[in-house]
């Protein structure tokens, strides 16, 4: 019931702030901005609703994971198996990214359809209690019902930075100037942020979970504490070179490169030595 509410709030929200956008795309392209706010509804709703039922093949198809059979990644399939086993939870596809740089991540609109994917990086660094604790933090995600909830804002987010961006381009080279520039300005920096923050802040509160999720289901904190050391560095040093900004709240470990204080206050995941500090306090 709380993954539903979740995802009713985050559909309403950022419905609102793709409205907001419309409002303003409507004014500035001289068209009424009741119709445009519609039109964007309408956009809006269709994302929604391709989001609940295809995010999972987007969020593959953005980090160019293939979904693989057991002889390909016989540890990997054993891993997931059993901690799928030990969550009472249906055996999930298994997918690869073709990245070096370690990283991981769940997605699917349930767990009956869902996805756990883990780059060549993560499966050539970890070791298997590692690796285990790996899977078991996105196998948390999968049980907490949080791959639907982060797939959509992902995806949402994106469009909504997608659309806002298309306004930003008009305003430099069009030549419709009915709205004034200080507030074309405003939507075009505030729409895609607070869509981005709405995401960050699911996917911050949603990683200290499946972390303590984890620790508590395979008993070996101390594991998942050295996964996520190795994957701060793996990471920081090696940023993925697949994905995409929207898509990174679905990782365990941040892939894009920044160590700055802006970058990690609007950051999709917590700081690591946060997370770790967490575990090791259990």
């Amino acid at each position: 019931m709380m993954a539903r509410l979740r995802l009713l709030l985050l559909f309403t929200l950022l419905t609102l702030i793709m409205m907001g956008v419309g409002l303003v795309a409507g004014a500035y392209f001289g068209t009424s901005p009741t119709g445009a706010m519609t039109i964007f509804f309408v956009i809006a709703v269709l994302i929604n609703i391709g989001s609940y039922f295809w995010s999972d093949k987007l969020v593959l198809r953005a980090y160019k994971a293939r979904v693989v059979e057991r002889h390909e990644a016989p540890q990997l399939f054993g891993v997931v198996k059993k901690v799928a086993q030990m969550n009472d939870l249906p055996m999930p596809r298994v997918a690869i990214v073709p990245s070096q740089t370690p990283n991981a991540f769940a997605t699917g609109r349930s767990p009956q359809h869902a996805v756990v994917a883990a780059t060549e990086g993560l499966m050539r660094m970890l070791d298997r209690d590692e690796l285990e604790g790996v899977m078991a933090h996105e196998m948390g995600h999968v049980k907490n019902r949080d791959t639907l909830v982060m797939a959509v804002a992902a995806t949402i987010a994106g469009a909504i930075a997608f659309a806002a961006r298309i306004l930003w381009w008009n305003s430099i080279f069009g030549r419709n100037r009915n709205v004034h520039p200080a507030l074309l300005i405003l939507v075009i920096l505030t729409a895609p942020l607070a869509a981005f923050l709405l995401q960050a802040a699911v996917s911050r509160q949603r990683e200290f979970k499946a972390d303590a999720t984890a620790a508590a289901l395979t008993g070996k904190p101390w594991a998942l504490v050295n996964a996520l050391r190795k994957l701060e560095h793996g990471n920081s040093s090696r940023p993925m070179e697949v994905g995409s900004p929207a898509h990174a709240a679905l990782c365990i470990a941040n892939p894009l490169r920044g160590g700055d204080m802006l970058v990690n206050m609007f950051s999709t995941h917590p700081p690591m030595q946060d997370r770790i500090d967490a575990l090791e306090a259990l």
